[in-house]
């Protein structure tokens, strides 16, 4: 499976998501992509993730319009300590995401 992390997700999540092929926006080149190219991009690129912080992509994107599945870490910082929280929850839904639509993952409890 292949995640692209968005900007505001560091780079450190890489290494806690090692059974994916997992890049970052830097590495692709895409820095200061508005949200809607971005995701045009990640599918011209045959990602099936994009994963992300930004809770306003929820209001201001049309999932449907791309096949890709959108996964929102519901964390109010980049901070690895804080997103590391979340690691859990989304490797347990991870195979559940469908294309063309967009997702909210809490923290593991």
């Amino acid at each position: 499976m292949k995640v692209l992390l968005d900007e505001c997700v560091t780079k450190k999540m890489k290494s806690h998501l090692k059974d994916f092929e997992v890049f970052t926006i830097v590495e692709m080149g895409w820095c200061g992509v508005k949200n809607g190219k971005l995701l045009s991009l990640c599918v011209a690129h045959s990602f099936d993730i994009f994963l992300t912080i930004d809770k306003n992509m929820l209001f201001q994107q049309n999932f449907e319009k791309f096949p890709i599945s959108v996964v929102i870490l519901n964390s109010t910082t980049s901070k690895i300590e804080e997103l590391l929280h979340f690691v859990p929850s989304f490797l347990k839904q991870v195979y559940q995401f469908e294309k063309n639509k967009a997702y909210i993952v809490e923290k593991s409890t």
